[in-house]
């Protein structure tokens, strides 16, 4: 069984295969997309991720919660996989990582935990509640702003505003979203190699009102079904695509095996306000995984946007497989 921390690196690997990734962002799975009928297999495997970016008076806190779940013949399973960051205090310990019991078999809804405890949907509103984490997240109704459906398998990404509640701070900020479910796949009970090849993505927050996501990759497996660039915008809660959309890393930095972890990036695109230009730099790292000839890793970024005859501040995570 793969560990709890390769949750996001494997099952999406799995998932993109067969299902073609549409970069304009349109929405066309039904508004019901979060709790729809699963399909009848025995195999199947279902994911929700939050990304949370806010800050306050004391700075800027980022939080990102993978939630996953599966059936694999009569066997049910769950695992969480969180990062929190504080931005004057560095990478906190939080409890919750791991492996635990599907006993009540939820498939369409995040099975509670010891640790972490799940009311409404990502469409219509959620709290998610942690007491040994003392942290609440409360998050508006998400839309959605990338949709994709193949072959019985759905997957969708979207950005609300969203309030954390910690370590007795009440910090606003934004929320963005990603879905996956597919049958005939459960990385929970089953292993699957080679799929990922200089993987970025970005999970980024333009001064609070605005959300930007777009990832990168090279792999020659993935490239004719999710191209090696996509991403979306949202700006006061509306939608826009990215044209030509352009991410390049401009430095790197050693890592402990045969490939490089990128610190910093420039991307292009033209939206609905005309050319977009924002710059990235690194200012924390967590690795996670080392495979020698690759790695897993979260990091903190900040820059600028200038979009639209404005400059604007970015703050986000940065997922890394290398």
């Amino acid at each position: 069984m793969v560990s709890a921390w390769l949750s996001r690196v494997l099952v999406i690997g799995l998932l993109l295969p067969m299902i073609p990734i549409q970069v304009d962002a349109e929405i066309a799975a039904p508004a019901d997309a979060a709790l729809e009928e699963l399909p009848n297999s025995a195999l199947l495997y279902v994911s929700d991720y939050f990304s949370f970016v806010g800050q306050d008076s004391e700075g800027h806190v980022a939080f990102a919660l993978d939630n996953n779940r599966g059936r694999d013949g009569e066997a049910y399973q769950a695992e969480h996989f969180l990062i929190l960051h504080d931005e004057r205090h560095g990478w906190i310990n939080v409890m919750g990582n791991g492996p635990y019991e599907n006993g009540r078999k939820e498939l369409k809804i995040i099975p509670d935990s010891p640790v972490f405890r799940f009311q409404g949907t990502p469409l219509t509103g959620m709290t998610i509640a942690s007491e040994l984490n003392q942290l609440i997240l409360r998050i508006d109704a998400i839309p959605q702003r990338i949709t994709n459906r193949h072959n019985g398998a759905a997957t969708w990404m979207g950005s609300a505003p969203a309030v954390l509640t910690w370590n007795g701070r009440t910090i606003d900020g934004r929320v963005i979203y990603e879905y996956v479910m597919m049958p005939n796949f459960n990385r929970l009970t089953r292993t699957y190699w080679g799929m990922w090849k200089e993987f970025q993505g970005l999970y980024l927050v333009a001064h609070k009102t605005g959300d930007v996501y777009a990832h990168s990759q090279r792999s020659e497996r993935l490239a004719p079904l999710v191209g090696m660039i996509a991403g979306f915008a949202a700006f006061n809660d509306q939608t826009e695509s990215m044209k030509d959309l352009n991410v390049e890393p401009l430095d790197r930095e050693w890592a402990f095996g045969f490939y490089r972890w990128p610190t910093a990036w420039r991307l292009t695109w033209t939206g609905a306000g005309g050319p977009a230009v924002l710059t990235l730099t690194q200012t924390e790292h967590k690795r996670i995984a080392n495979w020698v000839i690759g790695g897993f890793s979260m990091a903190i970024v900040k820059g600028e946007l200038e979009y639209a005859g404005k400059k604007q501040p970015i703050y986000g995570i940065a997922e890394l497989i290398m």
